[in-house]
């Protein structure tokens, strides 16, 4: 699988989301593998990441990898309805429940019956609609509104926000028992600029998409031109990388696309390493992770420390095991080690206890 696209992404020319996702960064690849061991069961997922980064994507591949695979997959965006709307249209209403209400409708709860609900943006939820999802959630079936009638419903809900849903709860913005009901299983999708190793497939993935869309040769990426694409921050993330090579192919000639048909947006950065040619961005020193870890320990070594490599070491050990939701398997493949040693360690740290701790 090296590119995950929508099935009809021509249906969503005008839409933010990202339309591709790639597997080939090693990030990207250990998020695929949870994907698959999380996907077959009917675990409520929750995914988190920035607008662009292909949140939807991920939950249909999470559909499409489960037993519910051949029934409705059905994607709502809870931003996009008003708060005086928002219950009818997920959960239903009856025949004169509200004005204009002209007849019974079912809900798209009731609608994704047998199947996944895909609820983007459920961090926008206004509190009368968490209170009532959290119902949901927890009794397994609805009631429309202006019924009193619950309504029976299996349905697997995957959940995607790009707000950071802890600090929410904590700003009294997000109820704190609906967050531990939809954080389950939880999905964490990086932004682009931290799977640079995403960029060169998605790449080519757009100009052959737009190649047959504007009914031209596909063009070469000179290597100048994929290397300023590692160096773009991506703030819009998958879907800018779309809008920028769409734009090259429209302007590019000679059957290449060179560093000088890259146009960026001003909102976003360039490392510096190279000079920018044709976009709006000026250089800025914009760290990798590599970069930032090194700097983060030039500090500790600044500092005294009676035990600086153990400390070092349980960091890394505790966090990679919370990054992997508490699986020890996940854990061990994170960090290319055994189980077994993954086990001991984390036995040693105190974060599970003895051997026999923590989720396999």
């Amino acid at each position: 699988m090296e590119v995950l696209s929508l099935p009809n992404p021509a249906h969503h020319a005008i839409s933010i989301r990202a339309k591709a996702l790639a597997f080939e960064d090693a990030a990207s690849k250990v998020l695929l593998e949870r994907i698959r061991l999380i996907a077959p069961s009917d675990a409520t997922v929750l995914v988190t990441g920035e607008s662009g980064t292909g949140k939807e994507l991920i939950a249909r591949l999470v559909h499409s990898l489960s037993e519910r695979a051949e029934r409705p997959f059905i994607a709502v965006n809870c931003g996009a309805f008003s708060e005086t709307l928002i219950e009818s249209e997920l959960f239903g209403h009856e025949r004169g429940a509200f004005t204009g209400a002209l007849e019974s409708r079912a809900g798209w709860f009731e609608a994704a019956s047998g199947g996944t609900l895909f609820l983007d943006e459920v961090g926008d939820l206004p509190p009368a609609a968490q209170v009532k999802l959290l119902r949901v959630v927890q009794e397994r079936e609805v009631v429309r509104v202006g019924s009193r009638k619950p309504v029976k419903i299996d349905v697997r809900l995957v959940a995607a926000t790009n707000v950071r849903l802890e600090e929410a709860v904590r700003a009294g913005h997000f109820r704190e028992d609906l967050y531990y009901r939809l954080n389950v299983a939880k999905l964490v999708l990086l932004p682009l600029r931290e799977r640079a190793d995403d960029i060169a497939p998605l790449t080519r993935h757009f100009i052959d998409l737009y190649s047959k869309r504007l009914r031209i040769a596909a063009p070469v990426l000179e290597a100048e031109a994929l290397l300023r694409l590692k160096r773009y921050s991506w703030p819009g993330n998958i879907r800018e990388l779309e809008n920028v090579i769409h734009h090259a192919l429209l302007i590019s000639r000679g059957g290449k696309v060179t560093a000088t048909d890259l146009h960026f947006s001003s909102l976003g950065e360039l490392s510096s390493g190279s000079a920018p040619a044709g976009g709006a961005v000026a250089p800025a020193a914009a760290s990798t992770p590599q970069q930032a870890l090194r700097e983060a320990l030039l500090r500790l070594f600044d500092e005294p420390h009676p035990d600086l490599w153990q400390a070092i070491e349980g960091e890394v050990f505790a966090s990679a095991y919370e990054y992997s939701g508490h699986n020890q398997l996940q854990t061990s493949r994170l960090l290319n080690l055994s189980r077994n040693i993954v086990r001991a360690r984390l036995a040693d740290l105190g974060i599970i206890k003895g051997s026999a701790g923590g989720a396999l």
